[in-house]
């Protein structure tokens, strides 16, 4: 009984700490359009899960994530908060030009700017290159305007 208490307690626990993380969900987009999600991680750094449509010559769907540096917060505004981040990442996805099709895995980086408004809503630009291993070099390398509600 008293182990059976113990558990409960931490995952209760547990689970408190992680819904009183701040978190955003909304959009992100440049030669496509993604689903996006951060989730603050203690401090600052944030972990980013986005996926989604690409097209220009051809199609691909891709799932990324990127664990991401707070790098600095210039004090720019008297209300809201800016912030410089960067971190790694990796994707997969598949793509396809209508003849040829194939599966990629990549790794990456995310470098951006982002600006949380005092009412719940966070914008930001940033560029996430990926280089895949599987099929192509160089992918997914073009700046992307994101808007997430921050909750």
């Amino acid at each position: 009984m008293k182990k059976s208490l113990i558990i409960i307690l931490a995952a209760l626990a547990l689970s408190l700490t992680a819904a009183a993380q701040p978190k955003a969900i909304g959009i992100r987009g440049g030669l496509g359009g993604e689903l996006s999600y951060q989730h603050y991680l203690g401090g600052e750094n944030f972990l980013e899960v986005d996926g989604g449509i690409f097209g220009y010559n051809s199609l691909a769907i891709v799932a990324a994530a990127t664990y991401n540096f707070m790098i600095v917060r210039p004090d720019w505004t008297p209300r809201g908060e800016w912030g410089f981040y960067a971190g790694p990442g990796a994707a997969l996805g598949t793509w396809t030009d209508g003849s040829n099709s194939a599966f990629n895995l990549g790794v990456g980086a995310q470098v951006g700017l982002e600006y949380t408004f005092w009412f719940p809503l966070n914008i930001s630009i940033d560029v996430r290159p990926m280089w895949g291993f599987m099929s192509h070099g160089l992918y997914g390398s073009y700046a992307a305007l994101g808007l997430r509600y921050a909750f």
